[in-house]
């Protein structure tokens, strides 16, 4: 059984000012996100749940039961993409509520600080073309247990669209083997027919990579944006089905809990949130 499949979720103590079968999720806006709002409309375009701005100087995300790093150019991507975003006060919180089992959804530029924040292993590098790169890709589903592919069986395919420079996703044989030993690869990029070629690969990623989790599967990074396909208006749905796998699996778990959601869990309770110190 994969370590997913057992995830343990805490009760809290602490009063909760909304009911419990209201779902919010977090979306953080970094100086340079524009991803937000599209994360936001996508999220509240879906029955039972809410999602609202969290600015990155907040420093407690204690309730919302899942939370969201969007695309966009986190302080103008100077240094490295993702690179000081990771410092903002607010990854304390996404940092610490990750190791307490909260699902955290990182697209594109959200990806990229994840990897930095050491929430996710490897590195995204500029793309093989060395061009950005705009344009809807097919993605294919290499895991379909987890959090976030519920409901969608291995070798689904997703019409996603990118959007990034820096989205060619590097990591060294030894965390490669891990990834896959692990079940950790949740999308690759595939043709239309579902076969994982070069020629599917629109960013050079080693191994057609185009999304994985950490090794508790409750972090998850993909390039493409499945916020700008959850609307049929803009060509796919597919997007959608990662929003709804994680309303899913938060269901799931109040069920298994009697009710109770994810989090917030005491402070007292937390472990120690060193960004620096990965959990992958």
């Amino acid at each position: 059984m994969r370590a997913w499949s057992s995830m343990i979720i805490m009760r809290s103590s602490v009063p909760r000012p909304r009911t419990e079968l209201a779902m919010k999720f977090a979306v953080i806006q970094f100086p340079g996100s524009n991803c937000d709002q599209d994360c936001v409309a996508a999220i509240n375009g879906l029955d039972g749940l809410r999602a609202e701005y969290v600015w990155h100087k907040e420093t407690s995300l204690d309730y919302f039961d899942a939370i969201v790093l969007p695309g966009g150019f986190a302080y103008g991507d100077y240094l490295r993409c993702g690179a000081i975003a990771r410092f903002s006060p607010i990854m304390t919180a996404v940092v610490s509520d990750a190791r307490a089992g909260k699902l955290v959804l990182g697209t594109c530029n959200g990806f990229q600080i994840l990897c930095e924040a050491g929430l996710l292993p490897g590195a995204l590098v500029r793309n093989r073309s060395l061009h950005f790169v705009c344009d809807t890709v097919t993605t294919r589903v290499e895991v379909d247990d987890s959090p976030f592919t519920h409901g969608c069986p291995k070798g689904t395919l997703f019409r996603l669209p990118i959007a990034h420079g820096e989205g060619c996703f590097f990591a060294d044989a030894a965390t490669l083997r891990e990834l896959n030993a692990n079940h950790q690869v949740i999308l690759r990029y595939a043709d239309s027919n579902g076969y994982v070629v070069t020629e599917a690969n629109p960013n050079g990623s080693i191994e057609n990579i185009a999304g994985i989790c950490n090794r508790q599967g409750n972090v998850f990074g993909l390039m493409p944006h499945p916020d700008r396909a959850s609307d049929a208006r803009l060509g796919s749905v597919d997007g959608a089905k990662i929003f709804k796998s994680m309303v899913e699996t938060i269901t799931a778990n109040r069920a298994t809990r009697g009710g109770v959601s994810i989090l917030p869990i005491p402070q007292k309770d937390r472990l120690p949130a060193d960004a620096t110190a990965p959990v992958a």
